[in-house]
């Protein structure tokens, strides 16, 4: 791989975040070439098979019967946006490595607002636990 090759590439994820942004945008399920006309032709359709394939093993996407027939597959987002991206703080959370001093990382760069709606959404669930 050459310099400009490894300057090209996306960064970690972000081909899986991209490909999700399109299914979310798109509103109806999406076959693979829909998904690759979504992202701009940037990459393989192989690619992008795979990508599906692996959204689909980690519960982020559904799968179902191409409605055209044939063994072609329409994909879609299993969750909204904000519910995605909170099932993967949690997951970082639960992984390897110091809970507390990530939490206390991650709060210590709020801005004041944002940190003021968290203060508030945790009064609530102490409120109202489920």
């Amino acid at each position: 791989m050459t310099r400009q090759d490894s300057a090209e590439r996306r960064p970690w994820g972000a081909l899986e975040a991209d490909v999700l942004a399109v299914l979310r945008a798109a509103g109806e399920p999406l076959t693979p070439a829909k998904v690759l006309e979504g992202l701009g032709g940037t990459a393989a359709y192989n690619t992008i098979q795979t990508i599906l394939t692996r959204l689909l093993e980690k519960g982020l996407t559904q799968r179902g019967p191409s409605p055209h027939g044939g063994r072609g597959h329409v994909y879609w987002p299993t969750h909204g946006t904000a519910t995605a991206i909170a099932q993967q703080m949690r997951a970082l959370l639960n992984g390897p490595g110091d809970r507390r001093a990530v939490l206390r990382e991650f709060t210590a760069e709020l801005d004041p607002a944002d940190a003021a709606m968290l203060r508030q959404l945790l009064r609530q669930v102490r409120r109202n636990p489920a």
